[in-house]
């Protein structure tokens, strides 16, 4: 990840050896031009803070001391990812396979990423930070804890926000969940319900 020395917040991502491609394929222009701009954001401002914590899954990258990648899926309730204030995200960690690979990555390598999709509006955003896992905070674990939901916790995660960009729609297919399509189709055949009373009145007029 950039370091406290990197120019801009985007250099978490836009390495040197990113850059040299840029300029070959024509791209670093632009990205200069975005970087002088201001480059991307590194605090949560309220609209992502509502778009983090409507999420009911999302994909945590780490990896390894010698850069072997994992990528893992979590997922939840709306807002078990949680904004603990403009830098910092948390979840309660559930028990799953307890093959710990995330947790063995960050006790090697704390840098993470995370990449959030809505796919009915086929948006994504990306976030780069540090992480650590919390094993003795109750208070946190409390806190980060969802209202009725059936799982075990086994501690939390919090991570710290480096930097984070939205990414344009291209290619992201729209999906919808399966709750929002049953309630489209229960108002739906509620709709009809109401439809076929008002023409059986309507007849027996």
């Amino acid at each position: 990840m950039a370091g406290a020395d990197a120019e801009y917040s985007s250099d978490v991502a836009f390495t040197p050896a990113v850059k040299a491609i840029q300029a070959r394929k024509g791209s670093r222009r632009a990205y200069a031009h975005m970087e002088e701009g201001g480059s991307w954001q590194t605090t949560i401002p309220e609209n992502l803070k509502l778009f983090i914590e409507s999420r009911i899954s999302f994909y945590l990258a780490t990896a390894s001391a010698d850069g072997q990648p994992y990528i893992q899926h979590r997922g939840g309730p709306p807002g078990f990812l949680k904004v603990l204030d403009e830098k910092t995200l948390g979840f309660a960690d559930f028990a799953g396979n307890r093959q710990y690979v995330t947790q063995g990555n960050l006790t090697e390598n704390r840098r993470v990423q995370l990449f959030l999709m809505d796919y009915a509006h086929r948006r994504r955003i990306k976030i780069w930070g540090t992480a650590e896992v919390i094993e003795d905070d109750a208070d946190l674990i409390a806190r980060l804890t969802p209202t009725d939901y059936n799982a075990r916790i086994e501690q939390a995660i919090v991570i710290s926000v480096s930097a984070w960009d939205v990414n344009c729609p291209q290619h992201i297919p729209q999906m919808f969940e399966a709750s929002a399509v049953e309630a489209a189709l229960a108002q739906k055949d509620r709709r009809i319900a109401e439809l076929e009373r008002e023409l059986k009145a309507l007849k027996n007029r």
